[in-house]
């Protein structure tokens, strides 16, 4: 058969028991005799085609029929040998390359089916025979190569070499010095299988000089190699030797000279004896290895670029401080730079490493290899950063890193701006990237970049904020623990380190090492003007905003505030991190030096949010025993910045401020560190009794001191860090503890902090009296300013009003400041809101609801008031002694006061009464002493106006009761008296006292009751001072000049003269009082100004003027107090007619002008002139009826009367209902029957009250519809009877406006008028309206029965 593996020429020869069928059960196999296999692979004659089939067929044996070869060699141990013996010599006979490659493959596997010892042996002994029986190694390469394939098929040979044939590794050696490359190659193909076995177990059971002589004959080697095949074997090799230090020694401590050896064996072999002595005499500039593997460096292979890499690395690791200098001197690291260029994720990594060991040493930034090599560095990165691989990423910002960190100061590795940018763009996606590993080490990267020393000139402030945004913006991507993941996992024991949680909570840490970077930085380049400024900007970006030190520090305020605040709080909600809490008061410290204008809302937030408790419990938590020092340093710089910063928000009024905060701050400083207890223990730390102490701010009583202070700043800002009364007691004592002994004088920050701690805390501690009252006087006695120790807070005036003694000493002065302080803290509001509320409605909106609202301040001081009234006397001290500012606000208390006297008791206005009338006897002797309207002391002067309006406000808001206007006698006697005498001898032009005075005065008139008042009018009359001044007030007004002169009087000061002469004359015609002297009034200058100049004239002054000729008219214009002079345009020519006669000083031309006059004031709707014009209207027909009944029926049937009417009763409801208005209409239709008004307009002013409804009308205007009610029963019921006759229509609107009255009656409006229209209804119409009256009263009245009788009783 052609598969039978036989010879058949000899075959017969052979014993059958070297015969046997192999192959698979299922088939006969093939035959093959071990005999003939071994005479033909002897045999010379063989063709070596039949060779390779034979060798083929016994691989195929091998593997696919296990052991049945080993069967039939077993039989015989010599046919076994020689079978191995033949195999082994037809590795130098044969020259058919893969018949060769066959016989190294049978050879394996025929030694593996073995498995013994004694072939191993057989074949290592067969194969140092050879070596030693041939002169030279030619043609051993294929035995070489079979020798290095059955070490890595049977690792056991490889030990049994090692230890057992070291003249065969001798002889391995010697081959490396034969010319032959290939034959080099298969050599170290041997060592790369034998160092490669059992985890490079080899290596170390070496023997020494076979080691070493190998290293040597390697770099020799890889020196003289040409072939890639040998360099290849060559790198290998070097790799695998790289990985021990021993090896490394060696390879690294031959000198150059070494390598060239000649082919004597024995010569290297005493090299490599003394090779250890010679290694420290050696100098490292002479080794050939850095040269070697940069020569690797430079090849175009990828894979000798990476193993060359992998080398220096590996040669690196085992001493950075041994090996690098050759590598630097031998400007590796260049050539390291520049195949970074390459895109392989292997290579680069390799480089990375190798590049990192070097920066060990400081050569490499010594020779500038780092500034060299930064720009490739920085493009590879962010080709890095575009790849999969995360280890390659973290390599390369580690590498950064390193550069970053150990680069001299003095050298700068980004000197311009686009190399910063470079690099903070790669930095800034190694933190976006989604591996937590990665952003970490690039978080860690970007601190080191945030140093002062890597900054380009100019300051690239835009990429830093850029960095900083990111880093913040991964922040909150982070999946960070919640408390219950906390509680979960703190039962597991063993967690995994790299889970994700860990991952996140180790960025956070790096993060906020970043962040603090970051604040550090603006720090230092806020302190230095040049960077500040960044002065070498190019000039077209100086206006780039975003671009500037101010932009980065608002960002890192933002961001801290935003995000990194409440995500530190998160983390250490459950379990606290002292690493972590130490970076994040050292940034919230950074914030105060950063932007200090925005640093007092920031210090109110952080204060008022409880950081004052936080950073306390901390230090409790972390710092007790000296632990934690770095955390405790933190802590006590941010409480010390924050606490300086509230204080200085608390500005006292004394210039002693800045020494109040260097004694705070130097007590803050030397206390601060050994403050770490717990706060449940500081009430026993502040009663804790302590001996004397020379200094201030150090010892146990500078630690009380410092707890008052933070207690005080603390509850200052709404955090109460112990209960309000363990607060009040504790300071009590101190305060008692320290001047017991023997010294009264706290320091002044610390006696202010106890003042307001005492204040604040004292609604829930027990009343003061004796020693403890006492104490606080002494203490408060003993600073010379009381100003400095005020602090604006409603509680310290409750504090100190709440006891006599106090209130007696110190409750004008804290009174005083608190008016001053509270002018400063309005302007500071107002400016907040100006600066958030935009735009001039919102203002508005804000000054009117500050006009119906008293602002906080004032209504602090009202609620004390209530709770001691003593308060007013001060503030009227204060009114009367004090400088005009101080004295206006005291005013403006005290007029609110008086505005909203029914919040309190009822007398409260009176109360002021003695103490206004002492104020102003005293202000009348001080203007009696300079004489009348002269050289009043500037004092004086400034607080009469205001003594004179708080009368006014006292007089107007204390009602005319009983009791004190009985007889106008008393203090309102004596009151009126000194304001007169005061007003008649002030200067006309001291019109800021004549308002408030000729206002008190008609106060007083108007408000009293005309049987009361007549002492009051005798008095005012007989004072020619005070008629002096009314004169050369209507002088003025009446003065055309004066009208368009800058010199004519206050239009308030006009309305109060007019209104108090209105009270005058009419008060005088009614108790007939003596008038001394009297005034003059032109009536023709009156009219013609309301007639031609009403609509330059101010309402208010209008209406005074109608008041005055009001009251005129009610005395026929005949009053002794005025004379009433008239003028052409109001009478005709003299003789007078007998019509002008009667109306004289107005006259029948003068009627009609101010008819007119009033008729167009009314179309102007404008509520007070509408009521003034009403009632002067009145008042004018009541003339004329009295005087000239005719004049008064034609003034009232003018057209324009009509006209009028029609243009009020189409203005809309609400006009038809004002009850001037229908005062207006109940006069037209008194005085004009119907002339004017016809039943339709009645009929209009029904339906409108029908719509309206009754209830709904104010009381003035139901009041004013029962007289118009009452003036249509009162009216021509003659013309009305006539018209019920004649005019259907008239009976058919009549009959409307009955029914639209019954609705009207049936709220019990009017009787009288109920009488009136069933008088005056057709008899038709009264059954009907009677049935209605009945069905709608009930039995109330019956029938028309009832207004028969009634009719009848009328």
């Amino acid at each position: 058969m052609s598969g039978d593996i036989v010879y058949d020429k000899i075959h017969f020869r052979h014993d059958p028991k070297w015969s046997g069928r192999l192959g698979p059960a299922e088939g006969r196999g093939m035959l093959l005799c071990v005999a003939c296999v071994i005479e033909m692979t002897e045999s010379e004659d063989i063709a070596s085609v039949r060779k390779s089939y034979a060798l083929s067929a016994i691989s195929d044996v091998l593997k696919c029929s296990p052991g049945a070869l080993k069967t039939l060699l077993q039989q015989d141990l010599y046919v076994s040998t020689r079978f191995t013996s033949s195999l082994l010599g037809m590795l130098h006979t044969v020259e058919d390359q893969a018949t060769l490659e066959k016989v190294d493959q049978v050879l394996v596997q025929l030694v593996l089916e073995l498995q013994s010892e004694e072939s191993f042996r057989f074949v290592l002994d067969e194969i140092l025979k050879q070596l030693s029986e041939q002169l030279t190694v030619k043609g051993f390469a294929p035995t070489f190569r079979f020798l290095g394939s059955l070490v890595e098929a049977v690792p056991t040979v490889a030990c049994v070499l090692v230890t057992q044939y070291v003249p065969l590794l001798d002889r391995l050696c010697s081959a490396l010095l034969y010319p032959d490359e290939g034959l080099k190659a298969s050599v170290l193909y041997v060592w790369l299988k034998l160092f490669r076995t059992a985890g490079g177990s080899a290596v170390r059971s070496l023997a020494t000089v076979i080691r070493d002589r190998v290293c040597i004959l390697l770099l020799q080697t890889l020196t003289n190699a040409g072939s890639p095949q040998l360099i290849n074997s060559c790198a290998g090799l070097l790799w695998l030797l790289v990985q021990h230090g021993e090896t490394v020694s060696v390879l690294m401590n031959t000198p150059g000279h070494q390598i060239v050896c000649s082919e004597n064996q024995n010569i290297c072999t005493n090299n490599s004896q003394n090779l250890s002595q010679n290694q420290e005499q050696q100098p490292t500039g002479h080794c050939p290895l850095p040269l070697l593997l940069k020569k690797l460096l430079l090849s175009g292979d990828e894979t000798l670029q990476v193993t060359s890499a992998k080398c220096i690395a590996s040669i690196l690791v085992h001493s950075p401080s041994q090996y690098s200098a050759p590598f630097i001197e031998a400007d590796v690291p260049e050539f390291l730079f520049d195949r970074l260029a390459s895109s392989s994720e292997v290579l680069l990594w390799s480089v990375y490493s190798c590049l990192l060991l070097l920066t060990e040493d400081p050569l490499f930034f010594s020779q500038c290899h780092s500034v060299y090599g930064i720009e490739s560095l920085v493009r590879s990165l962010k080709q890095a950063l575009r790849l999969t691989n995360l280890e390659v990423q973290k390599q390369g910002l580690l590498l950064l890193s390193e550069i970053l960190e150990r680069q001299p100061p003095s050298v700068r590795l980004f000197p311009s701006g686009p190399g910063f940018v470079a690099v903070s763009e790669a930095v800034r996606v190694g933190v976006s990237s989604s591996c937590l590993v990665v952003a970490t080490q690039a978080a860690s990267t970007a601190a080191i970049l945030f140093r002062l020393n890597h900054q380009s000139i100019p300051v690239q402030y835009g990429e830093v904020e850029g960095l900083v945004e990111a880093i913040t913006h991964r922040l909150t991507e982070l999946p960070l623990p919640s408390a219950g993941h906390r509680r979960s996992s703190g039962h597991l024991k063993g967690s995994d380190p790299s889970s994700q949680i860990s991952r996140s909570e180790v960025f956070a840490l790096q993060a906020l090492v970043c962040f603090q970077a970051a604040c550090r930085l603006a720090e230092e380049c806020a302190s230095e003007p040049v960077l500040k400024e960044n002065t070498f900007t190019a000039p077209s970006k100086h206006s780039h905003t975003q671009d500037s030190l101010e932009s980065l520090c608002q960002c890192l305020l933002r961001c801290c505030d935003s995000i990194w605040i409440p995500t530190v709080i998160r983390m250490c909600e459950r379990t606290p991190s002292a690493q972590v809490l130490q970076y994040f008061y050292s940034i919230l410290s950074s914030q105060f030096t950063l932007l200090p204008s925005l640093m007092p809302v920031f210090a109110n937030k952080l204060a008022s949010s409880g950081f004052y408790r936080l950073a306390l419990e901390h230090k409790a938590l972390f710092c007790v025993g000296n632990r934690n020092t770095n955390l405790n340093t933190s802590c006590c710089g941010f409480l010390q910045k924050l606490s300086m910063c509230l204080l200085s928000q608390s500005d006292p009024a004394s210039g002693a401020c800045y020494h109040d905060a260097e004694e705070v701050e130097s007590l803050l400083l030397y206390s601060l560190p050994s403050l770490c207890c717990r706060l449940s223990d500081w009430p026993s730390v502040l009663c804790e009794a302590v001996g004397l102490q020379l200094c201030d701010y150090k010892g146990p009583r500078a630690t009380q001191y410092c707890l008052v202070i933070i207690l005080h700043l603390a509850l200052q800002q709404g955090d109460r860090l112990l209960p309000d009364q363990t607060v009040f007691s504790s300071v009590l004592w101190l305060l008692c503890s320290v001047q017991e002994q023997g010294s009264c004088a706290l320091p002044r920050s610390v006696l202010r902090s106890t003042l307001y701690l005492l204040a604040v805390t004292q609604h829930k501690s027990p009343g003061l009296d004796g020693a403890p009252l006492n104490c606080i006087s002494k203490a408060l006695s003993s600073c010379q300013s009381f100003s400095s120790l005020y602090i604006h807070h409603p509680a310290l005036l409750h504090f100190i009003y709440r006891c006599p003694e106090l209130a007696e000493r110190f409750g004008p002065l804290v009174l005083e400041l608190w008016l001053t302080k509270r002018k400063q803290h309005t302007d500071a509001e107002e400016t907040a809101a100006a600066i958030q509320e935009k735009g001039e409605s919102r203002e508005s909106q804000a000054d009117e609801r500050q006009d119906e609202e008293p602002d906080k301040e004032t209504m602090e001081l009202l609620s004390l008031i209530e709770t001691y009234p003593a308060v007013i006397l001060n503030l009227l001290d204060m009114v009367s002694t004090r400088e005009a500012p101080l004295a206006e606000r005291a005013l403006g208390v005290l007029q609110v006061l008086c505005h909203r006297q029914r919040h309190y008791e009822p007398g409260l206005c009176a109360q002021l009464g003695p103490a206004l009338l002492q104020v102003l006897q005293r202000l009348s002797v001080e203007n009696v002493g300079h004489g009348p309207g002269q050289g009043h002391t500037e004092q004086a002067v400034n607080s009469l106006p205001l003594v004179l309006k708080l009368l006014c406000v006292t007089q107007a808001s204390d009602l005319p009761l009983s009791s004190s206007y009985s007889k106008m006698d008393g203090v309102h006697f004596k009151l009126l008296y000194h304001v007169s005498n005061i007003a008649g001898r002030l200067k006309p032009t001291d019109t800021e006292s004549l308002l408030p005075a000729f206002s008190y005065l008609y106060c007083c008139l108007s408000l009293s009751p005309a049987h009361c008042s007549d002492r009051a009018v005798s008095m005012l009359l007989s004072n020619s001072g005070l008629m002096d001044q009314l004169q050369t007030a209507l002088s003025s007004a009446s003065s055309e000049a004066s009208l368009s002169s800058s010199a004519c009087l206050p239009s308030a000061l006009l309305c109060c003269s007019h209104l108090l002469l209105s009270s005058l004359i009419t008060l005088q015609h009614f108790h007939s009082a003596q008038v001394h002297r009297n005034i003059s009034w032109n009536l023709h200058t009156a009219v013609h100004r309301l007639l031609v100049q009403k609509r330059n004239t101010d309402n208010l002054l209008l209406v005074s003027y109608l008041r005055l000729l009001q009251a005129l008219l009610d005395v026929d214009l005949a009053s002794p107090v005025m004379c009433v002079s008239s003028g052409p345009g109001l009478v005709g020519p003299r003789p007078l007619g007998v019509e002008d006669g009667a109306l004289y000083p107005l006259g029948s031309r003068g009627s009609q002008c101010l008819s007119t006059v009033l008729s167009g004031l009314l179309l102007q709707k404008h509520e007070l002139l509408l009521r003034a014009s009403v009632s002067c209207l009145s008042s004018l027909l009541g003339f004329l009826q009295r005087k000239s009944p005719t004049t008064a029926t034609y003034v009232v049937c003018q057209p324009w009367s009509r006209f009028l009417l029609y243009c009020l009763l189409g203005s809309g409801e609400s006009c038809l209902l004002h009850p001037a208005i229908l005062r207006l209409i109940s006069l037209l239709l008194q005085h004009s029957s119907t002339a004017v008004l016809s039943e339709l307009d009645l009929l209009q002013v029904m339906e409108a009250v029908e719509r309206r409804g009754v209830k709904e009308l104010s009381q003035e205007a139901a009041q004013a519809l029962r007289l118009l009610l009452t003036q249509v029963d009162l009216t021509h019921r003659h013309r009305f009877l006539q018209r019920r006759v004649c005019d259907t229509s008239t009976v058919y609107s009549w009959n409307e406006f009955i029914r639209k009255g019954i609705r009207f009656i049936q709220s019990s409006v009017s009787v009288r008028f109920t009488q009136g229209l069933y008088y005056f209804a057709p008899n038709r119409t009264r059954t009907t309206w009677a049935t209605k009256w009945r069905d709608s009263r009930g039995n109330v009245h019956r029938g028309p029965g009832s207004f028969m009788q009634i009719n009848a009783s009328r």
